[in-house]
């Protein structure tokens, strides 16, 4: 008992000691899990196994292709065509261009699945055009790094088959992709509410309107685009494919489309692309089998069955339960990066929600993929929140008080993805 508990408090203590120091999370999780090792005795070799194992899945084969997809498409001139066509369809209301980035977001998300593509590609374009147009610098932040987490919701979502994985390899990725779809959109939507206000008492200006004609042609241009996603998500849920494969078929569909119908870039621009994409793919790849070691011994130590108890002994009551669980994911959203969160956290979580309240797991999933999406909105360290900045050129604090009043509205549409299981199981349900 004394063993377990040391193990433990070495295993945690020295991963949030490395945190302080701002190690990088990857080493992070790999040495605190090598000094909980040697002090149980577990030879080394069972943490290298722990670390080939945790990226030795044929379902995480999809990641690679769907980030290199989301790069092909967004240096391809694809978020252009996306946020012309936002334009179109909804730029003529006051804060019209506030409201295009919202909905460009949706649009892009669907292709991208990633909240820091869609700011870096999105935001690249729009926060400097709502600049000149005489929004405030910090509200087009704020607009911006917020949307684009519609991206983390709307498939397809490679954290979504993270966590797939870490739940045991029992969740239908397929269902998943579906699950996410209405939060999602409806994210965006309320994120349309505030920006609706704040544009109304602050008097941003309109958009010039466009005739049907230029909206169909702007359609026309953003629709092999979209379709994208049609094959992703048709293919998946019709059974045609897996969601690995249907991640090929979309580099195979993104490839053709941007080198010999967009025809924006030249063909030797791949290079750069597949450079890009390494270096996130290495990221991601290396979080994950170093936070596999990580989950490895901590079901060894019995953590995730300590967790449940004492959450249960807190309170019976599963609305307490899930709000605290809710509030614990809010926390560590904001020192921790999504990938690592979802492998660390699924296991210790998942027989609470699950097994004890009784919650699909569909819905748990979307639920924790929600709450780490707003961790990459807020600081000490949210991804989306610096590329945002970086973009705007304004200091993180300003940015984030212009945030809070979207802040309510993803914490809103995170309490109905909790406790109105429609929002994420009615898709889902068709399938069955």
């Amino acid at each position: 008992m004394m063993n377990a508990s040391m193990g433990s408090f070495i295993l945690i203590g020295s991963f949030v000691v490395m945190l302080i120091f701002k190690f990088p999370i990857t080493f992070s999780l790999f040495l605190s899990s090598v000094f909980a090792a040697m002090y149980l005795n577990i030879p080394m070799m069972s943490i290298v196994q722990r670390l080939v194992s945790g990226v030795n899945s044929f379902s995480l084969l999809a990641i690679p292709f769907f980030i290199l997809s989301g790069e092909i498409m967004s240096q391809g001139g694809i978020s252009r065509r996306l946020v012309a066509f936002a334009n179109a369809l909804i730029g003529r209301v006051r804060g019209g261009l506030a409201q295009v980035n919202i909905l460009a977001s949706m649009f892009f998300g669907g292709i991208s699945g990633s909240a820091v593509a869609d700011v870096s590609s999105i935001g690249a374009m729009l926060i400097p055009m709502m600049v000149d147009d005489g929004y405030d610098p910090d509200f087009a932040v704020a607009v911006t790094v917020t949307s684009a987490c519609e991206g983390i919701l709307i498939p397809p979502s490679h954290n979504m088959i993270i966590f797939a994985m870490a739940a045991g390899g029992g969740v239908s990725v397929g269902k998943l992709f579906l699950g996410g779809l209405l939060p999602g959109v409806g994210l965006g939507l309320m994120l349309m509410i505030p920006t609706a206000i704040i544009a109304y008492m602050r008097g941003y200006p309109k958009e010039k309107g466009f005739g049907w004609k230029k909206t169909l042609k702007l359609a026309r241009d953003a629709f092999f685009g979209l379709f994208t996603i049609l094959i992703i998500m048709g293919g998946v849920i019709s059974g045609v494919f897996t969601a690995t494969e249907s991640a090929a078929v979309a580099v195979v569909y993104s490839f053709i489309i941007t080198f010999f119908v967009y025809r924006e870039i030249p063909l030797k621009q791949m290079g750069s692309i597949l450079r890009n994409s390494l270096k996130t793919l290495a990221m991601v790849m290396s979080l994950i089998a170093a936070a596999s070691s990580f989950g490895y011994l901590m079901a060894f130590l019995r953590i995730p069955q300590a967790v449940t108890n004492g959450l249960l002994a807190i309170s019976g009551n599963r609305v307490v339960l899930l709000l605290l669980i809710n509030l614990m994911l809010l926390v560590l959203g904001t020192i921790m990066d999504m990938a690592p969160l979802i492998i660390i956290t699924t296991p210790i979580l998942y027989p609470v929600v699950v097994t004890h309240l009784g919650m699909d797991p569909i819905q748990f999933g979307i639920m924790m993929i929600l709450n780490l999406a707003i961790g990459l909105t807020t600081p000490p360290v949210g991804s989306a929140l610096f590329v945002g900045c970086s973009i705007g050129k304004i200091p993180i604090e300003k940015a984030t008080k212009a945030i809070m009043p979207f802040y309510i509205m993803m914490v809103a549409d995170l309490m109905l993805v909790t406790f109105f299981s429609p929002t994420t199981m009615f898709l889902p349900s068709l399938m069955n």
